[in-house]
C-alpha cells in the first residue's frame, strides 16, 4: 500500500509543478486542501484554494514565469494518513536552454489522505543559496540538468 501512495504522492507533485510550469493557478489550487499553505520563493504565504489562486493569477498573467525542473528526493509517511515529499527545483527562464543555479530551491510538501485524497497541506518553496557554498550550488545544478 505504501508504495502505491509513493507513486500517487509523486503524481500529485507533478501535477502542482506541472500547473506551475502551465501558468495554471486554478490547477495548483485544486491539489490544497481547504485550509493548505503556500509559502512561495519569495515568502509571501497563500492559505486555502481561493487565496492560491488569487495570489498566482497575477503572477501568471503579468510575469513571465520560468518553469520547474524537478526531482523528488524523499518521501516520508506520518501516522496512516500524512506524508513528507521533499525535491529540489531548478528553473529555466524563459527564452534560455538552462538552468539559473540563483533561483534554485528546495520543495517541501506535506500532504493529508482526505477522503481517499491525497490533498497538500503545505507547499514551500525554500532558496537554495547554500552562502558561501558554491560547490553545493553546482552540485544541485548538476543533479537537476540530469533530468533535462
Amino acid at each position: 500500500m505504501v508504495e502505491n501512495y509513493e507513486e500517487i504522492i509523486k503524481g500529485v507533485y507533478k501535477q502542482l509543478t506541472s500547473s506551475w510550469n502551465e501558468r495554471n493557478a486554478q490547477g495548483m489550487a485544486s491539489l490544497f486542501s481547504e485550509s493548505g499553505e503556500c509559502i512561495g520563493f519569495d515568502g509571501s504565504i497563500s492559505k486555502g484554494p481561493e487565496e492560491i489562486v488569487a495570489h498566482l493569477e497575477p503572477i501568471f498573467r503579468d510575469h513571465p514565469t520560468a518553469p520547474y525542473v524537478t526531482k523528488v528526493k524523499e518521501i516520508e509517511f506520518i501516522g496512516n494518513k500524512g506524508a513528507m515529499l521533499r525535491a529540489i527545483a531548478g528553473m529555466i527562464p524563459p527564452g534560455e536552454s538552462d538552468i539559473k543555479p540563483e533561483v534554485n530551491t528546495h520543495h517541501t510538501v506535506v500532504l493529508e489522505l482526505i477522503e481517499d485524497e491525497w490533498k497538500v497541506l503545505l507547499f514551500q518553496n525554500t532558496p537554495a543559496q547554500f552562502h558561501g557554498r558554491p560547490e553545493l550550488v553546482k552540485q544541485m545544478t548538476n543533479e537537476l540538468r540530469e533530468q533535462l
